[in-house]
């Protein structure tokens, strides 16, 4: 993997201001992470914004850039829109203003540029910056995703229907449970304290080739679903229960591998 002086341009990033008094308090009030940190010093979290029922409808950088008194969004494109709205639905009286920029998002692998962030979610992440010019898309992110086991929006990512335990954001920094309510706070915390998980996102090894989505049999009987591979690899919803045993994803052998090859 290679990458440019400044690192590269993520093309499908759109990035948002955030101000007004009640900045913090209201996402605070939102987000399944803890704002805390970003209230006290520049910095960067990633965060999901859930459904009352718990379920998954976007993720989302929010970032406290250092010199400045506003908060900056950096989300996946395809996500902007419906997210947006419903921002502006919970803002109710709130002193909070969100605005669209033109800034672009760069990231990179190794040492970063001036003012850049280091990815919260993973130190194989690298770091990400705004505002400076990037060059054209040169990582395989795809590959270090599945080795590190990192869902994507619009893959693994799935909008009312993903669990964020289920999906790794507790690993991944993407939670804190130690926080104030949120919305979708109560099915997650239950989740955490009160049940095993059963089924939820792993890196697998894969033999063959299978299309995103393609459904994981264990004999006759679902067992998950296959989703972004690379090298052999590939990251896979299962049912626990059913994973231990031979699997196919249509053509494609599909199984476990052992607790260093798993993503960590």
């Amino acid at each position: 993997m290679t990458e440019g002086k400044l690192g590269e341009t993520a093309a499908d990033r759109v990035v948002w201001t955030v101000s007004g008094a009640d900045r913090f308090k209201f996402l605070q009030g939102l987000i399944s992470n803890d704002m805390l940190p970003l209230e006290k010093a520049p910095g960067l979290i990633w965060a999901a914004l859930l459904s009352p029922q718990g379920k998954y409808l976007a993720d989302f950088f929010v970032i406290r850039p250092e010199g400045t008194d506003h908060l900056l969004i950096d989300i996946h494109q395809d996500l902007a829109a419906a997210t947006w709205r419903r921002l502006m639905m919970y803002r109710l009286r709130a002193d909070v203003q969100l605005q669209t920029t033109d800034l672009q998002v760069t990231r990179g692998l190794g040492a970063g540029p001036s003012g850049s962030m280091p990815d919260p979610r993973h130190s194989a992440l690298g770091w990400r910056a705004y505002g400076l010019a990037g060059g054209p898309a040169t990582i395989d992110w795809d590959a270090i995703r599945v080795e590190h086991c990192i869902p994507d929006s619009g893959i693994e990512l799935i909008v009312e229907d993903s669990y964020l335990l289920e999906t790794g954001f507790e690993r991944l920094h993407g939670v804190d449970f130690r926080k104030g309510c949120y919305v979708g706070q109560e099915v997650t915390a239950r989740m955490k304290h009160k049940t095993e998980l059963r089924k939820g996102l792993v890196t697998v090894g894969i033999e063959g080739e299978a299309p995103v989505g393609t459904e994981i049999l264990s004999g006759d009987k679902e067992a998950g679903r296959i989703f972004t591979q690379s090298g052999g690899k590939a990251i896979a919803y299962l049912r626990f229960d059913r994973s231990s045993g031979p699997m196919m994803a249509g053509d494609a052998r599909v199984f476990l591998l052992d607790a260093a090859g798993a993503g960590d």
